[in-house]
């Protein structure tokens, strides 16, 4: 539209009517077609600058946040977006609160293109880089924040590491020179924090943080570096560290995305073909010396024939028990074959394993890899399972005394743990007969891996006992048929269970579960869980169900989410396993305060997964009810 005359106009109406449809829902829709036209206008035109940012200054701030976020949403990219904002942020408080706060500390819901948007919009001017440093303090120090860690989800941590990630990628070397130190000082506090955590995403996100941050602040110098398996999550979070601001500088181009994708790949492609290029010319001397020194004119040997030869195990326990205790070098390929052919041979020999399996469960627990076994510990683990089943027990009251003793490493203290649910798996579970056509068919016992997350596996116990509750009309796969036999778990379950829940409150020298070892509190925690589902139809579950909600109600307000995961998942264990007859006998005024509790939960606890479990409990607690008023 033109004004002729060249008379002057006030578009503060525009304004007001922009912000009013846009704080009553219809954001998208306005802003939909306004974005891309502006976009267009202002690519080469002074004048329609100038009154887009008349039209944005002029909105009242009571509806500021919902314009400024849907042109933030919509912008193709930032340096779209400063055209249309200008220096909206430095004019406007309420403007910059929502850019600099709101947005990236209050909220984590917005995409990764969203803050490539915002940070590169605070990247492009010299006014705006104030803000772009301010920015990187604050996020740096909620990132490095214990009690942020501790009570922050999972998904606003991951927001705030690409936030902080991105801003380092616009960063200049005399900006980093002079916040050198405190980069630093915040890299420290927070990958402490993030690497006490039990939960492994937040332990990779304080990893992959602290190594970039380390990368761009000793540019010369030895960086960061950590053993972790990436994954997708860890490859975006890498990529948007490499990405170069400059393609912005360039408004004209039209494929921002591309360009985008190659400041991306650019910094990989020189550092390698320069490594190759300074390289190239030492090979033609090294290729000749190698040739001169060459043994290809020597005969080699006809090894065709020849055999490996087989060290024979030992066939006696009390020989394997020699063997693995002997200190002499050359018995190391016996040794070898000892720790293969253990677990066969414990099964094989229950009687003569009876009378040695204290010892043996000790040798086992403190039993180190003298050479590189593959599949090592898994090899021992599977003969303390071995153990542990054939004579229950007295190899329970060890393994269980053990956990609480001093002079132990958490990773002895978690094998542990591994050992008993894997043991108590094994005893409880009915074995398969029969055959099915459905190769799809797997045990319905719980399968600890090695390294595995037990509240995943617990999660997927609580989901195939609920299925299992629910009735279906269909036909479905065909079942495989289980032979009856008795549940050798039920006479030896107590053994298991009450050792490892008396003891939870006292500390040890070099073991505090209420303090700084809250891991293996997760894992304690999550194996009670699994211990209490295992024992159902057994005669203690009742009084495993007392003890277990009373440990419940003393950690309910644990600050680590991976332990209340597990005390939530125990709650879950004791509503399917303990009859209901003896719930409402002799827990109901505890379940009432229980349930309570997990409606607060599932309302307030900042953890998804906690909210969910919380929630699931909440309705075993309602099916319940309804099973009871169903009975005359």
């Amino acid at each position: 539209c033109f004004i002729p005359g060249g008379l002057d106009c006030s578009i503060s109406f525009v304004s007001h009517v922009l912000g009013k449809v846009c704080i009553h829902g219809r954001q998208k829709e306005i802003l939909g077609v306004l974005v891309p036209r502006l976009a267009d206008l202002t690519k080469s035109d002074c004048i329609w600058q100038r009154i887009c940012w008349r039209l944005v200054e002029c909105v009242p701030d009571r509806w500021m946040e919902a314009v400024v976020l849907g042109f933030v949403q919509r912008a193709p990219g930032a340096d779209v977006l400063s055209r249309l904002l200008g220096n909206l942020v430095v004019k406007n408080k309420k403007a910059q609160f929502v850019v600099t706060q709101k947005i990236l500390l209050l909220q984590y819901g917005h995409t990764t293109a969203v803050l490539q948007n915002l940070l590169g919009y605070l990247s492009l001017d010299g006014l705006r880089r104030t803000l772009l440093l301010r920015v990187l303090q604050e996020l740096l120090e909620t990132w490095s924040s214990s009690s942020a860690v501790k009570h922050s989800p999972a998904e606003q941590q991951l927001y705030i590491s690409k936030a902080i990630l991105i801003c380092l990628s616009h960063l200049k070397e005399p900006e980093i020179e002079s916040c050198r130190q405190e980069l630093l000082t915040s890299m420290m506090e927070g990958m402490k924090c993030h690497l006490d955590s039990s939960l492994p995403q937040l332990r990779h996100l304080g990893m992959v943080v602290a190594e970039s941050i380390s990368l761009k602040i000793n540019t010369e110098g030895p960086v960061l570096k950590f053993e972790y398996e990436e994954d997708d999550e860890t490859r975006e979070l890498k990529s948007l560290l490499v990405q170069t601001p400059s393609y912005y500088v360039v408004p004209s181009l039209p494929d921002d995305d591309g360009s985008e994708k190659a400041g991306a790949a650019l910094p990989l492609v020189p550092e390698s073909n320069e490594k190759s290029h300074t390289a190239a010319p030492v090979m033609p001397d090294e290729e000749s010396d190698a040739e001169l020194d060459s043994d290809d004119d020597l005969i080699p040997y006809d090894m065709s024939e020849d055999k490996e030869l087989k060290i024979k195990a030992p066939v006696y326990i009390r020989d394997c028990i020699e063997v693995l205790t002997g200190s002499r070098s050359e018995d190391v390929d016996k040794w070898e074959a000892t720790v293969k052919a253990l677990e066969s041979l414990v099964r094989k020999n229950p009687a003569a394993t009876r009378e040695v399996s204290v010892e043996l469960a000790k040798i086992l627990l403190h039993l180190e890899e003298k050479t590189c076994i593959e599949g090592f510990v898994e090899l021992r683990q599977r003969a303390q399972v071995a153990v542990l089943t054939t004579d229950p027990i007295p190899v329970a009251k060890y393994l269980t005394s053990q956990f609480y003793s001093l002079n132990y490493s958490l990773r002895q203290r978690m094998d542990i743990l591994d050992v008993l649910v894997l043991a108590a798996q094994e005893l409880s579970c009915p074995k398969f007969h029969g055959k099915t056509k459905h190769s799809s068919a797997q045990k319905p016992c719980i399968q600890l891996l090695l390294g595995s997350d037990s509240s995943k596996d617990w999660r997927r116990i609580v989901d195939e006992r609920i299925k299992s509750k629910t009735r279906r009309f269909d036909m479905g796969q065909s079942r495989v048929e289980l032979a009856s036999r008795p549940n050798k778990f039920s006479s030896v379950a107590g053994y298991f269970f009450f050792p490892l829940i008396q003891h939870f409150d006292r500390p040890l020298t070099t073991f505090d579960l209420l303090g700084e070892d809250h891991l293996v509190l997760g894992r304690l925690v999550h194996t009670l869980a699994i211990l209490m589902y295992l024992a159902v139809n057994t005669v203690v579950v009742t009084a495993m169900g007392k003890a277990l909600l009373e440990f419940v109600w003393a950690l309910r307000f644990h600050t680590d989410s991976y332990v209340r995961q597990g005390l939530l998942s125990c709650i879950s264990s004791l509503l399917l396993s303990v009859p209901t007859e003896q719930i409402l006998a002799d827990m109901t005024e505890e379940l009432l305060e229980t349930q309570s509790w997990l409606g607060d939960v599932m309302e307030k606890d900042p953890d998804g997964d906690c909210r969910r479990l919380a929630l699931q409990n909440l309705l075993l607690m309602e099916n319940l009810k309804k099973k009871l008023e169903a009975v005359p």
